[in-house]
């Protein structure tokens, strides 16, 4: 009876300590994203991240082509490649359900006239806020849908272009869909 009583106990442990490690293994993991809005204005988005307890760490680049209903008026190919480093915290745990997090962005641009006489070239350094929804429809297999404001906070604000002033925004809204996946 003792032998089977300290069975019980030494396999008692091993079923802990292997729930214990799997519930570990699950509070870091990697990942990946993938964003539709440049895709659908003739551009990219690649995301990679690291994820540890209830935040995310992601490491982003983009380029996307500012559709001219956008831009102001006299201005047009307002090309941007952006780099971007963001942490975001989870409400729940397992990288799922609602999110927010803030991050800094570097975007490296360039713009013309309507003429195409010249291209400028500028910068900006832009704070952005974002958040949203994180929701797995197979295994680890995830859409996020999200909002983000964008602030520039240093950079050109003002930029010539042949004989006009192209005036970069203070303030871009920004809303999208993501398809992703982590180990």
């Amino acid at each position: 009876m003792r032998t089977l009583t300290f069975l019980f106990f030494i396999l008692s442990l091993t079923f802990i300590t292997a729930q214990e490690t799997d519930q570990q293994s699950r509070k870091t993991t990697v990942g990946f994203e993938l964003d539709a809005v440049p895709y659908i204005f003739q551009g990219y988005y690649g995301s990679v991240w690291v994820g540890h307890d209830h935040f995310r760490y992601r490491a982003v680049i983009t380029k996307i082509d500012t559709p001219d209903f956008i831009l102001e008026d006299g201005f047009t190919n307002n090309e941007m490649r952006v780099y971007a480093a963001i942490v975001d915290y989870f409400f729940k745990p397992d990288f799922q359900g609602w999110w927010i997090g803030p991050g800094l962005e570097y975007w490296d641009a360039s713009i013309q006239t309507d003429a195409e006489l010249e291209t400028a070239e500028y910068s900006n350094t832009i704070f952005t806020l974002g958040g949203g929804y994180v929701w797995k429809f197979h295994k680890n297999f995830y859409l996020n849908p999200w909002v983000a404001g964008h602030f520039r906070i240093a950079g050109d604000k003002d930029v010539r272009v042949d004989q006009s002033i192209y005036e970069t925004p203070l303030f871009i809204p920004e809303v999208s869909v993501k398809l992703g996946w982590h180990f």
